[in-house]
């Protein structure tokens, strides 16, 4: 069989597969539809329901594909009782879109083939940190996988669609005022990328371990794919020093001023308020916010002693 040419446009000629028996969420959702634009190599992650009918995948389809990116001209997919059933055969006819099934051209795009396997991976390896809420972080996955180098277009995928590279979060954080707060609660650009050391447990399956976590850690699913853990090298360096917390009676706390650190002017629609960088007793330079001088002089007014 010869393979299928090089797509000439964007999202012309996609290539799809599901992935089932995930962990269900809250909201009902047990898989991943995955989408590819067979050109550019961006995808979309939809999340579903092993048992949506027909119609309901036609209409996400439209929904979220066809509002996009128009109707494809051509579709490569494992075949599926979804796609050799009558109604989905006539709505592709009705798109003007020609279903071409891997079962009839076994090798038509065998690149395609490769890139939804990796994507797959992928996307069990983020189920299984994220456990039963997976899909309302499944948009920043897709964010993160189009955002990608990708070797065989030599860029990411949202630039091959897009023509430019995308703004990432990073430039986000130098535009925002706000202060980020990363995962775990470590905060900053210098937060290492990994935590620990912990003891494994347990091995699930080839390519997964289960991890001894702390109790501050216990909303975070202590199963790991073994990509996103290393193996601990001892370092003293690493042990850092637990800062006193007073705690009231109810266990809450209140985080102290230290030292005002700049002013400016805030800018609004119609007016401009003073505000203050403050520097927080727990918190590193880096992580000093902006507040309102009239509320910092109402509750502590030894910082402008």
């Amino acid at each position: 069989m010869q393979p299928l040419p090089i797509p000439e446009w964007k999202w012309e000629h996609i290539a799809m597969d599901f992935v089932f028996k995930l962990p269900r969420t809250s909201k009902g959702h047990d898989g991943i539809w995955v989408i590819v634009d067979r050109l550019t190599k961006s995808a979309h992650f939809l999340p579903i329901k092993e048992t949506y009918s027909l119609s309901k995948l036609a209409k996400l389809f439209v929904d979220e594909i066809v509002r996009l990116h128009g109707a494809p001209a051509s579709i490569v997919s494992d075949r599926d009782a979804r796609f050799m059933s009558h109604f989905w055969k006539c709505l592709q006819e009705a798109l003007g879109t020609k279903l071409r099934l891997q079962e009839v051209h076994p090798q038509t795009d065998g690149q395609s083939e490769r890139t939804i396997q990796t994507l797959e991976v992928m996307l069990r390896a983020c189920v299984l940190q994220l456990k039963d809420n997976w899909d309302t972080h499944l948009a920043l996955v897709e964010f993160g996988y189009n955002n990608s180098y990708h070797s065989s277009i030599e860029m990411a995928p949202y630039e091959a669609l897009y023509g430019r590279q995308c703004r990432t979060p990073i430039c986000w954080n130098e535009l925002s005022p706000w202060k980020g707060v990363m995962r775990f609660g470590k905060r900053g650009k210098l937060s290492p990328r990994y935590i620990g050391p912990y003891e494994i447990t347990e091995r699930i399956g080839p390519v997964a371990y289960r991890l001894a976590l702390p109790t501050e850690l216990s909303r975070i699913h202590d199963v790991f794919h073994v990509s996103m853990l290393r193996k601990y090298m001892p370092d003293p360096s690493h042990v850092l020093e637990h800062q006193p917390v007073e705690l009231r009676e109810d266990l809450t706390y209140e985080e102290q001023p230290v030292q005002i650190l700049d002013r400016k002017e805030q800018r609004l629609r119609s007016r401009s308020i003073p505000v203050v960088k403050i520097l927080w007793r727990s918190q590193t330079v880096e992580e000093a916010t902006w507040e309102p001088e009239a509320q910092m002089r109402a509750k502590y007014p030894y910082l402008f002693l």
